[in-house]
């Protein structure tokens, strides 16, 4: 540098032709149909290496997940490279790409948007099983207790009524009402440990 040059020079970026047409003029680029492969190559190289983080962040605002934004990324890539023959302007190389992430993107948020709910998990058929008989057998010693011991059950473990409720809906004290229940819970134990 002579003192009269000025330190920095702004750097301007340099666009995929450019590189392409730098590297046909030092003859690195391939002759014949290999030649537009490579170019493919070396173009979608150098867009991944410049714009890659900033088209995953596009994504991701739009998907609302950087798993799939990245997905949606490497697919337009992808995409872009079998196409590459096809894009008449090298220089909107760049757009074509935004273009096909934002379409990708909307494409992902409708399908995710759309997709079937996964069922909740049901118990399995022995279970179903296993609860209906004990289920059969609880309500089969329940019928067996005599009516005021059934009743004070039936309203506080069904109903889920507290002393005093059940006292006042059977006419009788809370003292009644904590014999009858366990009674009835002792009867009940014992019927259903004969059946084990």
């Amino acid at each position: 540098m002579t003192a009269g040059e000025p330190d920095t020079v702004p750097v301007r970026p340099i666009h995929v032709t450019e590189t392409l047409v730098a590297d046909a003029a030092l003859g690195a680029v391939p002759a014949g149909s290999v030649a537009t492969e490579w170019d493919a190559d070396q173009a979608l190289t150098a867009m991944y290496s410049t714009h890659y983080r900033s088209l995953v962040r596009l994504a991701a605002l739009l998907v609302r997940d950087v798993a799939t934004a990245e997905e949606v990324v490497q697919e337009s890539f992808i995409t872009m490279h079998t196409a590459w023959r096809r894009i008449r302007d090298n220089d909107k190389a760049l757009s074509y790409l935004r273009q096909s992430v934002v379409n990708r993107s909307r494409h992902r948020v409708v399908v995710d948007r759309n997709a079937p709910k996964p069922v909740p998990d049901m118990p399995s058929a022995e279970q179903g099983a296993l609860t209906l008989l004990e289920r059969s057998e609880v309500v089969t010693a329940l019928r067996a207790l005599p009516p005021r011991q059934r009743e004070a059950l039936v309203l506080r473990y069904y109903l889920d009524l507290s002393e005093a409720q059940i006292a006042d809906a059977m006419g009788i004290s809370r003292g009644a009402v904590k014999s009858h229940t366990a009674r009835a819970i002792a009867a009940m134990r014992a019927v259903l440990e004969m059946g084990t």
